[in-house]
């Protein structure tokens, strides 16, 4: 019997072997073979019902063509997300456009996908085909512009401004994607295109309707730059109609603008059931048939969801054709080529990213540095900070995220092996040097039970040299519809906000502690911005600590002690009432965001405070410049204070104000983040291209005309610090960018 069984096996091991080297033979397989040639050699393999099973995000193996499982959707806004295994999370997305540093933020995108690779290139050799949350397909970034503070994605997102989103965006782009000529290292998907920035409630049902003004000049210029220039591979339309035509069947975004304008090549997937929403609640087609095929038609070549298998009988029924259906099928296999999945893995140069990488120490390390420069200082009455170590001997710690880890981790995170919250390392950094006195004091949006009284508490922290009080949100209370917005509390609504105000348990409780007259540090975690009304009058000092990852606990504490000399900046306006914003539904850019915002506000966009003081010269550039040309601009900045630390250099372009258009107060057209030490000088050198002196006309044209623009360069917007600015002649013809 045993022989039996071993010529069986033979037998059977054999026929294994022999259909492997006959599918290695097929053209498709041919590395020597160009690109274009090896997926159109696979495609015309594939039948009719193959093909439309492959253009659904749970992608089925195709065994007799040796096509592996693939789930499209995975994530990665701030890591690698949602999968089992323990990886390094960093900031959320909102964090790191604080940190202005587009290189910090590329080396994050580079450290996620090799982490990504690693479980890829495992479930890969696995042989069982790759699940949700393996593959190299990621939903990120969201480069949605944050319009209005109670948008509870917002955190998602780069912020309000689009050349920092545009920036920020392009660099994860640039990170996550790799710089190899010929392979892939993962795909990064712009989203959520376009115009989709709250409410969360009605999102599956929303009409947006932003003029051509704002539709060009706000909502599509990051989309633009990332399809144009940083070439992303992947974008996700989203759930909203624009104009009355939802978005993932939206000729006008996806053909006139997306594939003929600016020539995306890419692939485009549906939101996760936007499809279904056509019928469900746009009510904009008569049945699911329909909804697939012009969906399809219209550019989207992959549907989160269920209802592309509809897509054969389409053809049935002469909706369209199966050449139609090629079209997104060979996109789609020209990036899982890219990816290498179908190569000889000792030629793809990712192939042997190992488990070794994940949660290694230089990628620990760099969550750690990217918390630390999201760290945005708001306030510091009589330089309380940084607290000298000598000088304090008890610390009252207060708050409902003092230690607090989930609230650090966001939304769409993954899990790593330790967070480190503020609690946690200041009993790690000074064990008995120091008298930690921890008191949760409330939840986040209601009383403990159980608990001491603020009465109580107050009366121990009085004993404190100084008080601590890390409150703030999280994301279970602002966050995606469905996945936020927990318990119908005052304050939130399906997982948008519906006031600015941190939760009144949270002020009261500060209130008792201000009676103590001691001095009281606000630490401040959220996604979004607060008004900080009571705080900026009665604390002596704030920080906007966002949701910081899994090191934001000692990069708070460095903050507090001085070991880390803050210079994060606000991506976002900290307006000074709820009465200060638009309507939520309208699309309007009127009176939002620094740049069309005329009233007072608290805090600026671009601001943020320092341990040290930084000057700079005369701005260094030409006096005229004619259209069409593009500039260098420059100025030298120098670290006037006694510590070392960094600065955030801006540049804002100013154009004279109209009676008859809508022009930006000003507006952000460049950045760079830079290390002086003490005394310390440098240079700064920014290039201004034809589109950055230009202005946006009513029927969404870029154009750049002949007048007087004025720069400015310093820490922080014009108006509001200390800088240096220039006065610019444009000369010539009226120069069209688009």
């Amino acid at each position: 019997m045993r022989i039996i069984y071993s010529l069986i096996f033979l037998s059977c091991f054999s026929s294994i072997t022999c259909a492997q080297r006959t599918l290695d033979t097929l053209p498709f397989r041919d590395t020597s073979l160009s690109l274009e040639e090896r997926v159109k050699d696979l495609i015309a393999r594939l039948t009719l019902e193959e093909k439309v099973q492959l253009m659904k995000h749970e992608s089925p193996a195709i065994p007799r063509l040796g096509i592996p499982a693939y789930n499209w959707w995975n994530e990665a806004l701030h890591g690698v997300a949602r999968t089992p295994e323990k990886v390094t999370v960093f900031p959320q997305a909102i964090g790191m456009a604080a940190t202005f540093d587009t290189e910090a933020l590329r080396k994050m995108g580079d450290i996620t996908s090799s982490e990504g690779r690693a479980l890829f290139n495992e479930a890969l050799k696995a042989g069982k085909g790759i699940a949700q949350y393996r593959g190299l397909t990621y939903w990120t970034p969201n480069i949605n512009i944050f319009r209005d503070p109670r948008w509870g994605r917002g955190q998602e997102t780069y912020g309000e401004d689009p050349f920092l989103t545009a920036r920020m965006g392009s660099a994860i782009v640039r990170g996550l994607e790799g710089d190899n000529p010929h392979y892939l290292k993962a795909v990064a998907c712009a989203k959520h295109y376009a115009v989709h920035s709250g409410p969360e409630h009605n999102r599956h049902s929303f009409d947006a309707r932003p003029s051509l003004f704002d539709l060009w000049d706000t909502y599509l210029p990051a989309f633009r730059e990332l399809v144009t220039k940083a070439k992303v591979h992947g974008v996700m339309c989203a759930y909203n109609r624009l104009e009355g035509q939802p978005c993932c069947g939206n000729d006008p975004l996806l053909v006139d603008i997306l594939r003929n304008q600016w020539r995306f090549d890419g692939y485009v997937t549906s939101d996760c059931w936007a499809v279904s929403d056509f019928t469900s609640f746009h009510k904009t087609h008569a049945n699911n048939t329909v909804a697939a095929s012009d969906a399809m038609l219209a550019g989207t070549d992959l549907e989160c969801g269920n209802l592309y298998q509809l897509l054969a009988e389409g053809v049935q029924k002469g909706l369209h054709s199966e050449r139609d259906i090629n079209v997104s099928v060979t996109r789609l296999f020209t990036i899982l080529f890219k990816l290498g999945m179908f190569d000889p893995q000792d030629q793809v140069p990712y192939a042997s990213i190992g488990r070794e990488v994940i949660e290694c120490d230089a990628h620990k390390q760099h969550a750690y540095r990217m918390a630390q420069e999201s760290m945005v200082l708001l306030k510091n009455e009589k330089q309380l900070l940084p607290l000298k170590e000598s000088k304090v001997k008890r610390i009252a710690l207060i708050g409902p995220n003092a230690d607090n880890g989930h609230t650090q981790l966001a939304n769409y995170f993954g899990t790593p092996s330790e967070i480190i919250t503020p609690y946690m390392s200041l009993k790690k950094r000074f064990g008995d040097k120091i008298k930690i006195d921890y008191y949760p004091g409330t939840e986040i949006i209601k009383m403990l039970d159980n608990a001491p009284s603020f009465a109580q508490i107050a009366s121990e922290a009085k004993k404190a040299d100084v008080i601590v009080f890390v409150g703030g949100i999280s994301a279970d209370y602002e966050g995606e519809a469905g996945d936020a917005g927990a318990g119908g509390y005052a304050g939130f609504a399906s997982g948008d906000r519906t006031t600015m105000n941190l939760p009144p348990v949270q002020i009261d409780l500060m209130k008792a502690l201000k009676k103590t007259g001691r001095p009281l540090v606000v630490v401040n975690m959220s996604g979004s911005v607060m008004n900080f009304e009571w705080e900026s009058r009665n604390a002596d000092a704030i920080i906007q600590a966002w949701y910081g990852g899994q090191a934001a606990g000692d990069a708070i504490v460095d903050v507090l002690f001085g070991q880390y000399n803050p210079a994060g900046r606000m991506p976002l306006t900290t307006y000074k009432s709820d009465d200060d914003l638009p309507p939520f539904e309208s699309y309007s850019m009127e009176n939002r965001t620094y740049r069309y915002f005329k009233g007072e506000v608290r805090y600026p966009f671009g601001y943020g405070l320092s341990y040290t003081t930084f000057t700079y010269d005369k701005v260094d550039c030409v006096s005229k410049v004619q259209t069409g040309k593009r500039i260098q601009v420059s100025v030298t900045v120098r670290n006037t204070g006694k510590r070392d630390g960094d600065e955030v250099v801006q540049l804002y372009v100013t154009h004279p104000q109209s009676a008859n258009i809508r022009i930006p107060l000003c507006a952000l057209k460049g950045f760079q983040r830079i290390h002086l030490k003490a005394g310390e000088s440098r240079q700064v050198t920014f290039t201004l291209f034809p589109e950055d002196l230009a202005l946006t006309d009513v029927k969404g044209n870029l154009i750049e005309n002949a007048g007087e623009v004025e720069l400015f360069m310093g820490g922080g917007q014009p108006r509001y610090v200390s800088g240096s600015t220039a006065k610019l002649e444009i000369t010539g013809e009226a120069y069209q960018i688009y």
